[in-house]
């Protein structure tokens, strides 16, 4: 196995083999969430192409969003019922599928089934739980730093790829823009089959990190994944602080992929930049979200999560306000990219801390399964909410305002996750 021989060269050189399983993680991440951002790129020519308005291709994108979130909780069943290796394998094949079907298209209803169900089931499959799951597994310390690596690698995929899709959109057509994500999605795939491992016991180690003192793992359940992921909400939603978790994070995807995402290149074209000049923007917001998720996991090892998401949703959520009343230009917008951009995902590495936190290694991937399905759902709500702004009132601008807003929200229950405890103790596994 070429994973294990490789552990033991790295271990030889004092590098341990969690840091391959992360940066593996890190390109499947990165090319797979660049196919859940592309969408955004396309309202504008489908509309022209196909005379479909921004509600209709809304539509057909929130299931997109709702899927992604609904398949994670299954997503951590999958994986310990068959195989990181096998689910993501899996998870790239219906991915490519679902972009190059939007090729032979001509409805709404078609639109929804490839870029909505196959996009959907299978970003969904490879989202945040799997890398929350992972890092749970291969790391004791060092955990929040890669729980921020692989965050950066969710956020900047979806936005650092649409200046290329943009240009090529212009120059070569909408329908040739999808071959390089697809391409780099299939090399991700043969990376993840050979470098892959389940556990850091499969290739002769322990977590990066482990003392050997560490309590003994609960035992996982190989049941039925459907009836293991509903078993863990049910044991989760007895919790007060799955309830303030889910919440808070479905404020999350209702303020970032679900509108920004979505709509911001389509809202920057309203008020008369071009659709390139707005895509750099959004991959310039990618490339500070590299610097602001990653420091967010260096932050969330040593100071209190609560906090510091706080923080991260009271200041989300000045800057959302602020956006409408901004002068569309790229240097206008390059303050609003930067400051928000640092803040686009670094909510999640202090997030999956608490839920690790609250409900132990074994049980926090499909806990932290739910309370992703929370933020797809809120990323749907903006999504469909945004398009239909824009047709029955002809302006973006209201979704901004509510979803800054509701950032103020989420900063406060944010506050109210296990209060008055600094060090919450997992959950006790069930009899």
């Amino acid at each position: 196995m070429l994973a294990r021989a490789l552990a033991r060269r790295l271990d030889g050189a004092g590098l341990h083999y969690g840091w391959v399983i992360i940066a593996t993680i890190f390109l499947s991440t990165l090319v797979m969430s660049g196919a859940v951002g592309l969408p955004g790129a396309f309202i504008v020519p489908l509309s022209k192409h196909f005379g479909w308005d921004a509600a209709q291709i809304s539509s057909a994108l929130a299931i997109r969003f709702i899927l992604y979130g609904l398949m994670a909780p299954f997503s951590a069943a999958l994986i310990e019922r068959y195989g990181v290796r096998a689910v993501v394998a899996g998870a790239q094949v219906l991915v490519v599928v679902g972009l190059l079907s939007v090729l032979f298209v001509d409805s709404v209803w078609q639109l929804a089934i490839g870029w909505g169900l196959l996009i959907g089931v299978g970003t969904g499959m490879t989202a945040l739980v799997l890398g929350a799951l992972l890092t749970t597994r291969w790391f004791v310390e060092r955990r929040g730093l890669a729980m921020g690596v692989l965050s950066a690698a969710m956020a900047t995929g979806q936005l650092v790829f649409l200046p290329l899709v943009a240009w090529l959109i212009d120059h070569v057509g909408w329908k040739l823009a999808l071959v390089p994500s697809a391409l780099a999605i299939v090399v991700a795939g043969i990376a993840a089959v050979l470098l892959l491992a389940e556990r850091p016991s499969d290739v002769g180690l322990k977590p990066y990190g482990a003392t050997g003192n560490e309590p003994a793992p609960a035992p996982v359940e190989t049941g039925a994944a459907i009836s293991r992921a509903f078993k863990g909400l049910a044991e989760a939603s007895r919790v007060p602080a799955f309830w303030l978790l889910a919440a808070s994070f479905f404020v999350c995807g209702l303020s970032t992929n679900g509108l920004i995402q979505t709509h911001f290149i389509a809202f920057c074209v309203d008020n008369g930049m071009i659709a390139l000049a707005a895509a750099s923007t959004l991959a310039m917001m990618g490339l500070f979200d590299i610097v602001g998720t990653i420091g967010s996991g260096y932050l969330s090892d040593r100071y209190d999560s609560r906090k510091l998401l706080f923080w991260y949703y009271g200041l989300r959520g000045l800057s959302l306000l602020w956006l409408p009343s901004s002068t569309f230009t790229i240097y206008g917008l390059s303050v609003f990219a930067v400051f928000y951009g640092l803040d686009w995902i670094a909510t999640v590495p202090p997030t999956v801390k608490l839920t690790a936190r609250v409900f132990g290694p074994e049980k926090a991937g499909l806990a932290f399964g739910w309370i992703f399905a929370s933020h797809q759902v809120g990323a749907a709500v903006a999504a469909y909410g945004g398009g239909l702004s824009r047709s029955w009132l002809l302006t973006y601008a209201p979704s901004f305002y509510v979803a800054g807003f509701a950032c103020f929200l989420a900063a406060i229950m944010s506050l109210m996750v296990m209060r008055g405890k600094r060090d919450p103790q997992p959950v006790a596994a069930s009899a």
